[in-house]
């Protein structure tokens, strides 16, 4: 009221009385100047008097100086009651004592105390400085004592405030004293009416008639004010911000500490170090001495790692009660929201200080162009320019950074959170979402959310700015400043449609990308399978038209968006034409000042207009990840309650299943497994038979909890340990695979070997148990893998095991070896559930139990359940007839049994369908035995050649001559609307209006045209170069050979075909274009500035030398924390991969919290890149920003201080307009180089897999094979020798024999003798190192591959299937008609099945074919070969997965449908090969015997020792 009422009056300033008396008073500095009219009412008498009090200056400061003194006596008789006290008392009391004394705490001093502390310091030193300027000043008004004697009050007791909170700090008080916290906020009162009247003056009262001390004072009282409110708050909440904290509680937590030397120094930097990096500074000092290695990096401060994350996510998850539809999003922001609220506090103020620049445009043109100004005024402006400037570098970076920080911890709580979930997934919730799904859950939708940070505030920011804006534009020309209203809506709703189509191109390319990279990721897995059909090229194909694909939709997208930036770019221009031609036409005058002012505003405000719809964009991706997150992590759990588990028990039963009904689908519910009763006692050895198919792997998972029971009971007595029929390895050494996590014992750990005949493997490996096993185990033959999962579970010494026909993978002599030391000997008093097919050991078991149709038929011993006959019946009968003739040819002597000690080396060979390099490398060759060798890393800056490659990829030098000449168009022809803006506002101007404006708008016109030409241009050619580089890597990849699939993780190709051709196809041409015009901009921007004040050229010697020694600095560090952060981030994913693949054994063992610790592990390694990555990004930014701003205010000293006959007020305006964009253009522009560097790391990685050494020409025009070659089939070695790479061992030592046309020939042979690496060798996936292979009288090794491979058939040991049909399957290449496909699948036995299912033909086979038993998969590759019908047929082990009665089968239709072909068969059932013409044996790399079976059985033989041992196992 009494504001209002000084308002109203304003325009009667002159003495002249009033109702109410003159506002005389409000600029009067004397307190006897109030004219007060006592005739007037009493109420009206009492408002003045109270008006004079309150908002008159002497009165005010009086008011102030008084609450000072008193607040200042209350503490001196505080002090002075102490004095007495201690004097008075004697010395042992307590009041004489500190309060807080314990020798037991520390303190720990918050932000809350650190700000008020700050900002009283600030007022204290203020306020001195200002009594000092009081006392000092001679020609001072009248009231000098007053002033004088309120500023020292002021400044004492800011001072005794500033001791008093050190006092507290010193004493740990948690409370401010009642004293202090009332001064505090009866100040604030005091402040407001300072306030008031400072805000009247200003508006009311002329500069020319005010003291110059109260203009000052004003201004410092509207400071003041909202430290003052800030005071208050303090003071309202009481706490001094400083925290006891009890030193024996802080031990535990901190001891860890301790230890961490290396913990990252923004965990203890002060507040000075975290506003402007300075922690950043010993990180960057070692990058740039020496190459950054992993360990140099810092771990990541206690508060930002991911187990913090993790439990906070947890924590913050809403309750099942509260039913809350998006709990993703909810406990995000439950979790962050402070950390949101600061990010926003930090855009709001670069919002309130972005603006101030071109407002002073005019203030300088003013001031350059009047004949009166003093250099004070100049300097004020500079001053304010250049605060104003600093605090929004400040802001921005430190914007930045926070919102990258949020974005990481974001990101850390979801991939934590990811993984637990999918360690507790049931089967069917795994089903759903697949591997890849969950594996984008951690890469995409992580990265989203991540990524919005960054554009969460411009949304709600955006109105704020556009109105701040379009106010100013108001203020200098009025009503035009609808037009740029106008222009802006329109450019905004162009950007907001040509957004949304844009995102709907970016979902189009993120499905055609994931079905490439799907397709990609079945070849990489199947790459051995592939090369022995020779279909790289059918492969290839598919994979090249999901490219074509997803090519296409980036290159609408990048022509989308080139057109968008073209407009955007020039939007500024259009909309600046629009505003000045309305103010011609509404007569408002235009000169130099408004006109730079504008156009520097509308450049500013296009930046909101551009990010807007993009932000737009994030969010609607982020919702659509917060939807799929959502999903996934309600989904269905694994119901830990279904098994009832008992430790220490004392029942009779292990294992016990009553009246139990299971289902592989929680949701529909059919029955899959029926168990009425199973009981297994303690300690007793259950075996599980039964067909293909029958649920015998089911039964076992059902016991594990891993199938949803739909009813019954199911209880376990004691630990499990679980092993699988598909291997389990990880990525890790045979070591580490087998303890599992335990610790070493080494008496445990050498029997575990022991007992599953791992020792001999062990030493012919060159690191022995050290050896990595690559991924998947691929370096490993199938039996290496089965016994090493098989010593796992031994080691982990658990009650009970199920395993999962663990023999079908090792032959005759191990198996037996295994069943009588492990599953009879180290394992003899646990409980066993085993499933198997192999009848011969049945014998030794305690319980049968026979399966059908996911149902125990049969259960007994073997002799009941033998009387009995039935399906029991028929499996033995089966197993019985194979076994006759080895039985009827043994002559069972003892001697044979013990083969030479030879026969026991296993090879370093796979004998799996995977091969690997060996592992018996010599000792000299050290550096070779590591089999997955370590990803190359370049270090140093990126070569000079890779830039060359990348720019001169699609047109050669010319096309980057016409990139460069295009963009130099660009700047010149922005450079001549801008000159022709201060030529026409010039005051000496000879140009009319309306020439002006035509002028103008032809220039804009041009720029358009430039823009839109190269923009398309740049699009097309960086269209043009990663489609070339994406068509040569893939190619290179396909002619790689064999040996580089299995030294090379399958990651590491698929991150190349993923992230760095996605860097290629879209970051980089981006970038390159960004960095030319910002290149070009800044010779613009120095040109003018340089061209209007010459001096600065002097500075830019030193500005580029420190741009350039900052950029190399920087560079040395972020190029090595670029490199180390992608090689960090893949072993998450892979770990994560691997998990799932393994989920089953994870959670038999109970060994989920050891794999959660692991992921939070890779997840800190991957984050602290990420983190200190940032850190370096803002460190650098905001160095060269400030760096910018001290150019732009030195060269404006140089301008507004050199006579305006020199420099013209217009040039003024224009190097301004051109000046203000420095600050954020320099940084912007070193940071886009650095990061076409660091991106340009993807070319150079690309580059690496474009010249991959090549296998063997496909095809060979010349030396093409006659069309029916093979024709007969015979097959003739000359001292066949293999080895796998140069300087290793021989693996085949010189193997000479022949094989006639339609001969089968079984091959036998120790694990790892080399049966497989003659398969390989016969196909040519490794080359012969000497000797001859003829096939018909043709040379194999001089026809192309494909020639050779494609007339050739194999069943290759694991039975693989690809993602699609049956029909796509059994028939990939589409050769054979539906009546073919129909016959083969009757042959092989599986017409009843695909009949059954409702697609027939079309019904799916999911990835890796899951959805079929292993048993199943193995017949479907029997169809293909029956479809192929080739001359010679090699079969590795083609029968491991299926029981004998099915083997039977399968070995009756080969031979009844091969007759005449030529068969060689590597088998470890002794029966499979019986009734083959002849036998090969090979020990050690030798063909020890080769011959008749009957021949070899009746002398002493290796092959007799086998068959020995095959027939005595039951024994």
């Amino acid at each position: 009221m009494i504001y209002l009422s000084l308002t109203s009056h304003h325009s009667n300033m002159s003495s002249s009385s009033s109702s109410f008396a003159s506002p005389s008073w409000l600029t009067s500095p004397l307190c006897s100047s109030l004219d007060i009219d006592s005739s007037s009412p009493s109420s009206q008498f009492l408002l003045q008097w109270l008006r004079f009090i309150f908002l008159s200056p002497c009165p005010q400061r009086l008011l102030l100086s008084a609450l000072d003194l008193i607040f200042l006596l209350s503490l001196l008789a505080f002090a002075a009651h102490k004095l007495y006290s201690r004097f008075t008392f004697n010395t042992n009391s307590t009041i004489t004592k500190p309060l807080l004394q314990d020798k037991d705490s520390d303190y720990k001093v918050t932000l809350w105390f650190k700000l008020p502390f700050l900002v009283t310091t600030l007022l204290a030193t203020a306020y001195t400085v200002l009594a000092i300027l009081a006392f000092t000043q001679t020609n001072f008004a009248s009231w000098k004592l007053i002033e004088a004697l309120f500023r020292v009050f002021q400044a004492i007791a800011n001072i005794v405030v500033v001791i008093l909170m050190v006092h507290e700090k010193k004493f740990k008080a948690a409370k401010h004293p009642l004293s202090l916290r009332i001064y505090w906020m009866a100040n604030l009162v005091v402040s407001c009416l300072f306030a008031t009247s400072a805000i009247v003056r200003l508006v009311t009262v002329d500069g020319a008639r005010l003291e110059i001390s109260l203009r000052v004072d004003d201004v410092f009282s509207l400071v003041n004010l909202p430290l003052s409110a800030f005071l208050f708050l303090v003071a309202m909440k009481g706490s001094t911000g400083i925290q006891v904290i009890r030193i024996s509680d802080v031990v535990r937590a901190y001891q860890c500490l301790s230890n961490d030397r290396t913990l990252s120094p923004y965990a203890y930097a002060s507040f000075l170090s975290k506003t402007v990096w300075f922690w950043m500074n010993p990180l960057l000092n070692r990058g740039y001495k020496t190459p950054l290695k992993l360990e140099d990096v810092p771990s990541l401060p206690i508060e930002f790692r991911a187990e913090k994350m993790s439990e906070l996510f947890q924590s913050n998850w809403p309750k099942p009660e509260d039913s809350s539809k998006h709990p993703v999003g909810l406990t995000l922001f439950r979790s962050f929201w402070k950390h949101i609220a600061f990010t926003g506090f930090l855009a709001v103020i670069r919002l309130a200080v972005m603006y101030i620049g071109p407002m002073l445009i005019q203030s300088f043109v003013d001031f350059t162009s009047r004949e009166n100004s003093t250099p004070y005024e100049g300097l004020v402006l500079i001053l304010i320019l250049y605060l104003a400037k600093s605090v929004e570098v400040l802001s921005v970076h430190q914007f930045n950074f926070h919102s990258q920080k949020l974005g990481m911890l974001i990101r850390s709580s979801i991939i934590t959170s990811v993984y637990k979930k999918g360690l507790r997934l049931s089967s069917s919730s795994r089903q759903t979402h697949g591997t890849g799904q969950i594996v984008n859950h951690m890469a995409v939708d992580a990265q989203q959310l991540s990524d919005l940070m960054m554009q969460f505030h411009p949304i709600w920011l955006m109105p704020l700015q556009v109105a701040a804006a379009l106010g100013l534009i108001y203020n200098y020309v009025g009503l035009s400043a609808l037009a740029a209203l106008l222009g802006t809506t329109l450019v905004f709703i162009f950007t907001l449609f040509r957004t949304k189509k844009s995102n709907s191109f970016q979902f189009r390319i993120m499905t055609s990308r994931d079905l490439r990279m799907k397709a990609t990721n079945e070849l990489l897995n199947n790459m051995r399978v592939i090369k022995f059909q020779a279909w790289e090229e059918y492969f290839g194909n598919k994979i090249q038209q999901f490219r074509e694909a997803e090519h296409g939709w980036i290159g609408k997208f990048l022509y989308y968006f080139a057109v968008n930036m073209g407009v955007l770019t020039t939007a500024p221009l259009l909309v600046t034409v629009l505003t000045f031609g309305t103010a011609t036409l509404l007569g408002v005058p235009l000169n130099a000042g408004t006109v730079f002012t504008i156009t520097s505003v509308i450049k500013i405000l296009q930046e909101p207009v551009r990010t807007f719809p993009q932000a737009l964009i994030l969010i609607s991706q982020a919702m659509i990840s917060l939807g799929r997150l959502d999903e996934f992590l309600m989904s269905k759990e694994m119901d830990e309650g279904a098994v009832q588990r008992v430790s220490g028990c004392d029942g009779h039963y292990a294992v016990e299943i009553k009246d139990g009904k299971f289902s592989w689908d929680d949701a529909d519910g059919s029955v899959a497994l029926r168990v009425e009763e199973l009981e297994i006692k303690k300690g007793d050895h259950a075996a599980v038979v039964g067909t293909v198919g029958s649920g015998k792997s089911s039964l076992l998972a059902s016991v594990l909890g891993e199938m949803y029971k739909i009813s019954g009971k199911v209880s376990v007595c004691g630990s499990i340990a679980y092993v699988a029929q598909t291997s389990w390895i990880q990525n890790a050494t045979i070591q580490e695979n087998i303890l599992f996590g335990l610790p070493m014992n080494r008496e445990k750990y050498k029997e575990a070997l022991r007992v599953c005949c791992l020792e001999k493997d062990l030493e012919m490996m060159e690191y022995g148990d050290q050896t990595e096993i690559g991924e998947r185990g691929i370096n490993l033959s199938g039996g290496q893998k089965q016994r090493v999962q098989l010593a796992r579970a031994v080691y982990q010494d658990s009650d009970i095991y199920l395993l999962d026909d663990v023999f079908s993978a090792v032959d005759a002599q191990t198996g037996s070896s295994i069943f009588k030391e492990c599953i009879m000997g180290a394992l003899k008093n646990k409980t066993i559930l085993l499933v198997t097919h192999q009848v011969d050991f049945l014998h030794n078991v305690d319980s049968i139990m026979v399966m059908k149709e996911g149902e125990i038929v049969q259960s007994g011993k073997y002799d009941e359940l033998l009387k009995a006959g039935l399906d029991f019946g028929a499996l033995v009968a089966a197993h019985e007839s194979s076994m006759e003739i080895a039985e009827s040819r043994d002559k069972g002597d003892d001697d044979t049994a013990q083969s030479p000690k030879l026969a026991r080396i296993p090879s370093k060979e796979k004998e799996k369908s995977t091969e690997k390099q060996p592992q018996d490398q010599s000792k000299s060759d050290k550096d070779k035995a590591k089999l997955i060798e370590d990803e190359e890393k370049e270090t140093g800056s990126v070569n000079l050649k890779v830039y060359k490659h990348y720019f001169t990829e699609a047109f050669g030098w010319w096309g980057v001559a016409l990139m460069l000449a295009m963009s130099l168009a660009w700047i010149l022809s922005f450079l001549a609307g801008d000159y022709w803006l201060a030529i026409g506002t010039a005051e000496d101007s000879v140009f009319p209006h309306s020439t002006f404006i035509i002028v103008y708008a032809i220039i804009a016109a041009v720029v358009c045209v430039v823009v839109m030409i190269r923009s398309l241009l740049f699009t097309y050619w960086g269209l043009k170069t990663s489609q070339s580089f994406f068509t040569g890597m893939l190619q290179s990849i396909l002619h790689a050979p064999m040996s580089f699939f299995d030294t090379t993780p399958s990651g590491r190709i698929l991150s190349r075909v993923s992230t760095d051709i996605l860097w290629v196809d879209i970051s980089i041409p981006m970038l390159t274009n960004f960095v030319m015009v910002a290149y070009f901009s800044l010779v613009s921007i120095f040109f003018v500035t340089c061209q209007n004040a010459w001096e600065t050229i002097f500075l830019l010697i030193p500005l580029f030398w420190l741009n350039n020694w900052y950029r190399k600095y920087y560079l040395a560090s972020s190029r090595e924390l670029t490199r180390l952060d992608s090689i960090t981030k893949a072993p998450v994913i892979h770990h994560f991969s691997e998990t799932i693949a393994g989920v089953m054994t994870i959670r038999g063992f109970r060994k989920q919290n050891l794999f959660s610790q692991e992921n939070i592990d890779r997840v800190n390694a991957s984050l602290r890149m990420d983190f200190h990555n940032n850190g370096a990004n803002e460190w650098l930014g905001f160095r060269l920003d400030y760096l910018g701003v001290v150019f732009l205010c030195i060269s404006t000293i140089f301008m507004i201080f050199l006579p305006s006959a020199i420099i013209k007020p217009e040039y003024v305006g224009l190097s301004l307009s051109y000046g203000l964009a420095l600050s954020s253009l320099l940084s912007l522009t070193i940071t886009m180089t650095c990061s076409v560097e660091n991106k340009m790391v993807s070319v150079e990685r690309i580059k690496q897999f474009t010249n991959l050494p090549s296998e063997a020409p496909w095809k060979i025009a010349d030396r093409s094979p006659p069309q029916n070659w093979p024709s007969q089939g015979n097959i003739e070695l000359n001292n066949l020798q293999v080895r796998y790479r140069p300087n290793t061992p021989l693996v085949l030592k010189g193997v000479s024999l022949s094989i006639q046309g339609g001969e089968k020939i079984g091959v036998v042979g120790r694990t790892g003798s080399g049966k497989s690496t003659l398969i390989q060798v016969l196909f040519r996936l490794i080359e012969p190192s000497a000797g001859k292979i003829i096939v018909d009288g043709i040379n194999i090794c001089t026809v192309g591959l494909h020639d050779l491979r494609s007339r050739f058939g194999i069943i290759p040991q694991e039975p693989v299937l690809f993602q699609g049909t049956v029909r796509s399957n059994i028939d990939p290449l589409g050769l054979y008609s539906e009546e073919e496909i129909w016959k083969s699948l009757e042959r092989c036995q599986l017409k009843d099945v695909v009949a059954a299912k409702p697609e027939k033909l079309e019904a799916s086979v999911v990835d890796g074919g899951d959805n079929w038993s292993v048993g199943q998969r193995q017949l479907l590759c029997l169809g293909r070969i029956m479809l192929k019908r080739s001359k010679i047929l090699f079969m590795d082990e083609a029968t491991a997965s299926v029981d004998s009665q099915t083997d039977v089968v399968i070995q009756k239709i080969i031979r009844e449908d091969f007759a005449d072909r030529t068969i060689i068969s590597i088998a470890h059932r002794i029966p499979t090969v019986m009734d083959c013409d002849r036998v090969l044996v090979i020990d050690a790399g030798l063909a020890k015997e080769f011959d008749r079976p009957s021949r070899l059985l009746e002398r002493h033989s290796l092959f007799g020792a086998l068959v020995k041992e095959y027939s005595n196992r039951s024994a």
